[in-house]
């Protein structure tokens, strides 16, 4: 890779952009590899061949039609992992309905929120997962339903939704059952086609709601090209191939299931396998072995919670070969023991955001293990970064951070609705706004070192809380840990970490200090520690770092400076 003099770089083009839909790239996959497994949905013991998925996509997409919904018309999915997720996928797309992922972590004023937000006409729902009640959640907001007939809802608080469809095998008032409605489709409507020969790969068809930490989620809307190009060149980056079979355990709703894992497994032919509907470390230890699979995903979060299961030992998991570490900063002693204890040699490490459907940058499967560890790769193909003075636009000479901006096919089509969001995060060259800070390297390499809102200013020292957890990762009797900044009345701000033993292990605050003191800088030492035994996090397994602060500025009774 030639030098570069500035943090700038632009990925390969030797393979061009995918310009089908996603119904008519799978219809071409599907001729190509028919009989290969293209999913195992363990916890519901079903297997799809690819001519059995796209036959039943198919269906589903015709009863949607059948339905009422037309190309354009948005539906719901609030749900987690099962084979009724794919389908919908796929059969949203065949007939350019426009899927909207909604997180099963909503509660009803959220779902109210995202419904309305976006005009959902129609709404696949899960009926409950643990202590939540999906079906009484939607009863709240739409008592209609009681008397309603299936499709022709009339809910005050709902005013666009018309259709209900609950995945349970039970009749529930005023709502439709998922088996029902593919019953009554035709994988061969000849609708299908008129509908397919009008789609355009720019077509928006999907929704991911961006939760952010202040103000109300929006609606990131995705076309084909977005979501197609980049599950494909993802898989590219891992060396998928139809004999590959990807372990699937983070969620669907969020684009590390939907784009990462389904896209790039339907774009390569590979199976795709769900471990179960939600993450549960000892049966995705049970598929890689089971399903011979050679892939696995997770977040670093998920990767801890396997490799130090109790029973991890008893598992074969030598037949997994790559896969992917994303969706929060990758420690790089856990990196290390995924390689080693997980035969994950070319495991890969993507970064990217919902609005940018999602992956940037990646690592891959022959990327230097000292790199994999250190960065999040180089650029994508098609694709060009940037590090920018978040100030002035300059672009940043190598070596030294600034925020990190996209530009290219994987762009979103914009937030839902809403311009003014859509032009703040995205300039008139067409570069999305990360918001993120980094750094990139003669190479092209790129390090995330932190987000702009989570640098912490110790006395006019510029601290990056991932420099320190790296290093504390180190602590032999440290599992996990997180360090932000909170609010001080002499140096602005001071360092906070909160910490996961080992199991077995013991340390206390002392023990952490001596452990930094002639290390790190003595401002990079934390002032405050707490032992915890877990983190907030969103269902993706994103640390939460906003209230962990939150949690602190109570305990401490501290208010936030406000400096000139």
């Amino acid at each position: 890779m030639a030098n570069l003099n500035s943090s700038i770089d632009r990925g390969r083009q030797d393979t061009p952009l995918i310009e089908q839909t996603i119904g008519h790239f799978f219809d071409d996959m599907a001729a190509r590899v028919a009989d290969n497994d293209a999913l195992v949905s363990r916890h519901q013991k079903i297997r799809f061949s690819y001519r059995a998925l796209q036959l039943e996509a198919r269906r589903l997409a015709s009863a949607m039609l059948k339905l009422g919904l037309q190309p354009g018309d948005r539906i719901g999915i609030w749900s987690h992992n099962n084979a009724e997720w794919l389908l919908t996928q796929l059969a949203t797309a065949y007939a350019g309905i426009v899927l909207v992922n909604i997180n099963p972590a909503y509660r009803v004023s959220e779902l109210e929120y995202a419904l309305n937000l976006v005009g959902c006409k129609a709404l696949i729902s899960m009926t409950s997962f643990k202590t939540s009640d999906y079906l009484e959640m939607i009863r709240t907001l739409a008592p209609e339903l009681a008397t309603a007939k299936p499709g022709e809802l009339q809910a005050a608080r709902l005013p666009t939704l018309k259709t209900v469809i609950q995945l349970s095998s039970d009749v529930v008032p005023g709502m439709l059952r998922f088996a029902d409605l593919v019953a009554g489709g035709d994988a061969d409507d000849p609708q299908l086609a008129v509908i397919g020969a009008t789609l355009r790969a720019t077509d928006p068809i999907n929704i991911q709601f961006t939760s952010g930490t202040t103000g109300f989620p929006k609606g990131a809307t995705l076309t084909h090209r977005n979501i197609l190009n980049n599950g494909f060149f993802i898989g590219e980056a891992m060396k998928l191939t139809a004999a590959d079979r990807l372990c699937i355990p983070v969620p669907l709703y969020h684009c590390f299931g939907m784009v990462l894992g389904n896209l790039a497994c339907l774009t390569h032919g590979a199976a795709i396998v769900y471990p179960n509907d939600g993450f549960e470390p000892l049966s995705v230890l049970q598929a890689v072995q089971e399903e011979r699979c050679t892939g696995l995903h997770g977040v670093p979060t998920m990767f801890i919670a396997e490799l130090d299961h109790p029973r991890f030992a008893e598992f074969d998991l030598s037949t997994l070969r790559t896969g992917i570490m994303a969706g929060s900063p990758c420690p790089i002693e856990v990196m290390k023991r995924v390689v080693r204890d997980m035969h994950l040699e070319q495991i890969t490490i993507a970064y990217g955001m919902t609005e940018t459907s999602p992956v940037s940058c990646q690592s891959m499967t022959d990327t230097p293990l000292e790199k994999r560890v250190s960065t999040v790769g180089t650029v994508q193909p098609h694709l060009q970064v940037k590090i920018v003075d978040p100030e002035s636009g300059e672009i940043m000479p190598i070596g030294s951070s600034g925020e990190l901006c996209t530009l290219g096919y994987s762009v979103m089509h914009g937030y839902w609705g809403d311009a003014e969001k859509t032009r703040e995060a995205i300039d008139d060259e067409g570069w999305m706004h990360t918001g993120d800070l980094a750094v990139m390297d003669a190479e092209g390499y790129v390090n995330i070192v932190g987000r702009m809102k989570d640098m912490v200013i110790r006395g006019g020292e510029n601290i990056y809380p991932r420099e320190i957890e790296e290093f504390l990762y180190r602590h032999p009797a440290i599992q996990d840990v997180q360090v932000v900044g909170v609010p001080d009345p002499k140096y602005g701000e001071e360092l906070c970490a909160w910490i996961i033993l080992r199991p077995g292990q013991s340390a206390d605050e002392q023990s952490v200090r001596d452990f930094c003191q002639g290390q790190i800088a003595y401002y990079k030492v934390p002032r405050y520690i707490r032992f915890v035994d877990a983190f907030p996090m969103t269902v993706t397994g994103k640390i939460q770092k906003f209230k962990i602060r939150e949690a602190m500025k109570d305990e401490l009774h501290l208010n936030d400076i406000h400096t000139a």
